[in-house]
């Protein structure tokens, strides 16, 4: 595989940094992390001109049609400025399910406006428990007719509070062994019954919703894909949100060196920079080393989603895991190379190191991952 950008990306590429160091400053981030919102919508209209909300949608339905690996330079360099707002969950969740299952009608209907920027979407999928399988997914929807009736409490929704849509993992058939009876349906925030609170979280830009459902009615219409058979779909979209979540991390570990080695060029101890010394070196050194290795594991993750999609599982587990955890270590280090600075709230590095430690625990944290890891193996050594 060949990891070199073409012009067309590279162009990409360039121009997402420029406008998001000009758009994403850190006092910016900071407002939105206060903001009850979290986003603006003159912010949002601008990146969907750019094209970035429709990147990975069909030309036929308003988007651009581009790779997810075109996806990831975006979200890579999102990392970086730790970007708030809802581009994670209407482009990487709603929208990739809404892709793989939806029907023509309710892809040329929702994926359009999304594209547009007139629809923000998310995904509810978890719930008390915090289960990362199927048997996690226990709230209820049971059919009257042609009617569906949700009951049961989702967790840690992402921007449900601003969502036109939410898309619902329920189970309309009895918890059983194996991934049956998911199924997904298309959830107007509004509707009778829905009630959103958003929840206290570390990384607040990065917002989060408790979303309950009081035997909500809904359609058999809303259904998204066929019922009983949601979890297949539901796997393929949480690989794509922890190889994304891999290349967020890895924007992010970027710009933590970046600060520490500036600091440390400046910071004159003992008559000189603090960066002359060794232990200073060999701790930006190592945040280095695992940068390098970082970026090879996410990039492929991204690969294997457009290329090789049966190693597609397997890499997202390994690029959530290894990113992660440089980019928990490297902010980390930062902190403690900043000294005193570095644990007051007017630095930057206490954006960068809370992200860290929230995105290393979506999807799946890495203790389920490095079990997925063993599973798959232990499983081709059976075959």
């Amino acid at each position: 595989m060949d990891f070199t950008l073409t012009s067309e990306q590279e162009m990409l590429k360039q121009s997402a940094r420029k406008f998001l160091n000009t758009n994403f400053t850190s006092d910016y981030v900071r407002e939105m992390w206060e903001n009850p919102q979290g986003y603006e919508v003159e912010m949002w209209t601008k990146m969907a001109e750019l094209g970035w909300i429709g990147l990975t949608i069909p030309e036929e339905y308003g988007g651009l049609g581009l790779s997810f690996r075109d996806l990831g330079l975006i979200l890579h360099e999102m990392g970086r400025v730790v970007m708030p707002g809802p581009f994670f969950s209407t482009v990487v969740l709603a929208t990739e399910l809404i892709k793989m299952v939806g029907s023509e009608d309710q892809k040329a209907n929702l994926l359009e406006r999304i594209a547009s920027g007139k629809l923000i979407a998310t995904v509810a999928l978890y719930e008390e428990d915090v289960e990362w399988g199927a048997q996690g997914v226990k709230l209820t929807a049971t059919k009257k007719g042609d009617s569906y009736s949700l009951q049961g409490t989702k967790l840690f929704v992402p921007d449900a509070h601003i969502a036109d849509l939410i898309i619902v993992a329920a189970r309309t058939e009895k918890l059983a062994e194996g991934d049956e009876g998911i199924s997904l349906f298309l959830i107007d925030p509004q509707a009778e019954g829905v009630e959103i609170e958003r929840l206290p979280t570390m990384d607040q830009g990065r917002k989060l919703c408790a979303v309950s459902f009081l035997n909500t009615t809904v359609s058999r219409a809303t259904l998204l894909g066929v019922a009983g058979k949601g979890w297949p779909s539901l796997e393929s979209m949480l690989i794509r949100a922890n190889t994304a979540l891999g290349l967020e991390m890895l924007g992010g570990g970027e710009k933590v060196l970046e600060i520490a080695t500036e600091y440390a060029k400046v910071r004159i101890q003992f008559g000189q920079p603090i960066g002359s010394y060794q232990a200073i070196k060999h701790k930006c050194a190592e945040i280095f080393l695992q940068l390098a290795s970082s970026r090879s594991i996410a990039e492929y993750a991204a690969w294997t989603i457009d290329v090789n999609p049966q190693e597609a599982s397997k890499a997202a587990s390994i690029a959530k895991t290894y990113v992660g955890n440089m980019y928990r270590k490297a902010a980390a280090t930062t902190l403690q190379i900043l000294g005193g600075i570095g644990f007051s709230w007017e630095h930057d590095i206490h954006l960068y190191y809370k992200r860290a430690l929230a995105s290393e625990g979506m999807y799946g944290n890495t203790v389920f991952h490095l079990e997925h890891l063993a599973s798959q193996w232990d499983a081709m050594d059976a075959g």
